[in-house]
């Protein structure tokens, strides 16, 4: 016991046995700055300058900004604007796709490039082809009913309703002979109607001017897009008279008649009509002569 309480008073005077620490200077050896300090005195202040900087490191990181800057620490509004940009992205990603869709159509419209056996004028993508040799053409029993009910109907009805089967009516946009008609068969998407020069060439229907251009092949060139999907192109005019982004009436005048373009055989006006980026032909919507 006694060896324990003399260790202890050992400790004890160490640790509060008063030293000075004295500042001299070098040359002239002369007090510069002195204190009294023991041991203690400087492991209390050891310890109350780690709990103030564990303190002060722990508010920085619980309330300031500063600890994005930390590695590996993500804050929460740094997390919404990561989901957020995702969210972004993907959208842009459709948009994107969506308009090189509408630019192969477009592509499509100018070139003629197309094969018919793999047109769909319901979806923008071609439909799938199936195997149709092992399938029954005729009508099941369920289909010979209702045409047997429907034929007994029509027989008597005497205030048959007819509805337009298309929503939008089409102007003429010339008056003319039609030299070569459409022919899928052909590869010939479009009609072509014998002018005088100078012929005023109307737009078929209210639409947007997407494209009014010279190229090469087809001269002067306007393009229509209009509701339903619907697109109408005017090629080897003479001169056109709206520009691209130009807003157009039905019947409008929109160029004039010419033969511009290295395949333009004379003066005529190259019609063109699209549904969903796949021809359809335009004599079953316009009277051209």
């Amino acid at each position: 016991m006694c060896a324990k309480r003399l260790k202890r008073q050992i400790i004890k005077k160490k640790l509060f046995t008063k030293n000075r620490l004295v500042i001299l200077n070098e040359e002239t050896f002369e007090e510069l700055f002195s204190f009294k300090l023991n041991l203690m005195n400087v492991f209390v202040a050891i310890t109350s300058i780690s709990i103030v900087m564990i303190a002060l490191t722990t508010y920085i990181i619980a309330f300031t900004p500063l600890r994005e800057y930390i590695p590996g620490y993500a804050s929460t509004k740094l997390k919404r604007e990561a989901t957020e940009n995702a969210i972004k992205s993907d959208s842009l990603q459709k948009v994107i796709d969506e308009n090189s869709m509408y630019l192969a159509s477009i592509k499509k419209v100018l070139t003629g490039d197309l094969e018919h056996t793999k047109l769909s004028r319901d979806s923008i993508q071609p439909a799938d082809q199936k195997d149709l040799s092992k399938v029954d053409p005729g009508p099941s029993e369920a289909d010979k009913k209702l045409r047997e009910e429907v034929a007994l109907e029509d027989k008597y009805n005497l205030f048959e309703q007819a509805k337009p089967k298309v929503s939008l009516v089409l102007f003429p946009p010339v008056k003319g002979h039609i030299t070569e008609p459409y022919s899928s068969k052909n590869k010939h998407f479009a009609v072509d109607i014998a002018l005088a020069k100078d012929t005023p060439i109307k737009a078929v229907a209210a639409g947007t001017v997407i494209l009014a251009d010279w190229t090469p092949t087809n001269g002067n060139v306007i393009i229509i897009r209009h509701n339903d999907g619907i697109i109408s192109a005017y090629k080897h005019a003479a001169s056109l008279t709206k520009g691209q982004g130009d807003i157009v009436k039905s019947g409008e005048v929109i160029a004039m008649a010419g033969s511009t373009g290295t395949q333009s055989t004379g003066v005529h006006l190259h019609f063109e009509l699209w549904k969903d980026g796949y021809p359809i032909n335009p004599n079953q919507f316009i009277d051209f002569e």
